[in-house]
């Protein structure tokens, strides 16, 4: 919490820091428009968490909280609002991980973080298909033996009907 608020003081940015008795803070900034901006920080296993909304105009303040907000990981909602449209800024861990233009229209995605990486090794760390094929094949075999001992026609041909069918999954499975 101590270089959360350092960061603002080296920044030249006035604020007031009260502490509540419960050990959780609460920091107010002077903002341009004569208000001020009071962020409440809850103490949670050590860590300060942040939860609420603003708005800021001091374009300086604006960029230390964006600073703020990467620096700390934190996760958040930025709106940039301008006369036509709005900026929606998500952070996730402290990065931007998607960004969209909202107007009265239409909103449209401008930027959104793909875990390409991520996504290709939970696919391949899936192997559901592996699994089925293992099962199919155990079946498969299985079904050959029976059919093997079997002399009943009827029962050979019954197996005959699922043998095939259970051929055409693993076909279409190991394709």
């Amino acid at each position: 919490m101590i270089s959360f608020i350092q960061m603002f003081v080296d920044q030249g940015a006035s604020l007031q820091v009260k502490v509540l008795e419960n050990g959780n803070q609460e920091v107010v900034l002077p903002d341009d428009s004569e208000e001020e901006i009071n962020l409440s920080f809850e103490r949670k296993n050590n860590l300060y968490i942040c939860q609420g909304t603003c708005r800021i105009r001091n374009k300086d303040l604006v960029n230390l909280m964006r600073k703020a907000v990467s620096t700390y990981k934190g996760d958040a909602v930025v709106n940039r609002i301008y006369p036509a449209y709005t900026m929606e800024y998500t952070y996730k861990q402290g990065a931007v991980v998607k960004i969209v233009e909202k107007t009265s229209q239409s909103d449209k995605l401008i930027y959104e973080y793909k875990d390409t990486l991520g996504e290709l090794q939970t696919l391949f760390l899936k192997n559901e298909v592996e699994q089925e094929i293992v099962s199919l094949k155990a079946q498969v075999n299985s079904l050959l033996d029976l059919r093997n001992e079997l002399q009943d026609v009827s029962l050979r041909e019954h197996i005959d009907e699922r043998l095939q069918k259970l051929t055409h999954r693993l076909f279409v499975l190991e394709a």
